[in-house]
């Protein structure tokens, strides 16, 4: 289990391996973006980017899969007070495959809520150029150590 003392300043973490599919672009947007260039391929490809790109909110929703699945999932995390920059950089295509790169700029202790760490990190998606896609500043707020066994230890 994941806790606040695990994140140290300037550690940094790269992970994941996701393959984007145009199906996947065009039922995301269908339902949360439903602008042309993420909807239908035969408008993308007259479009500024040439073919279909997937909607910068689902670049978002996958980079989180990956934190999840690297980090959130298998830690004492008590959610977050936000994104502080989210920037899309290129646009992510069918056939691309993201990871993420996770850099701890810091993390202290709650001054207001004892057993609680705030961490503040950057976090950039790369397709399989290793090019940045989207990148975000974020903090998230974990147990301490002994505030995850107390915890357990009311359970």
């Amino acid at each position: 289990m994941i806790t606040f003392e695990d994140f140290h300043v300037g550690v940094t973490d790269t992970f994941g391996d996701y393959l984007v599919t145009e199906r996947e672009i065009i039922e995301f947007a269908e339902k949360y973006d439903p602008q042309p260039f993420h909807t239908d391929p035969e408008f993308a490809a007259k479009s500024y980017y040439g073919k279909l790109i997937a909607s910068g909110w689902m670049t978002g929703a996958i980079t989180m899969r990956l934190l999840c699945d690297q980090i959130l999932t298998d830690s004492s995390s008590m959610g977050s007070p936000g994104i502080d920059k989210l920037r899309w950089h290129r646009p992510v295509f069918a056939g691309d495959r993201l990871k993420a790169t996770v850099i701890v700029l810091e993390a202290r202790e709650s001054k207001s809520k004892p057993g609680i760490g705030i961490v503040t990190y950057d976090v950039q998606t790369l397709n399989q150029n290793d090019e940045i896609v989207m990148s975000i500043n974020t903090t998230g707020m974990f147990l301490t150590r002994a505030a995850l066994k107390k915890q357990q230890a009311a359970s």
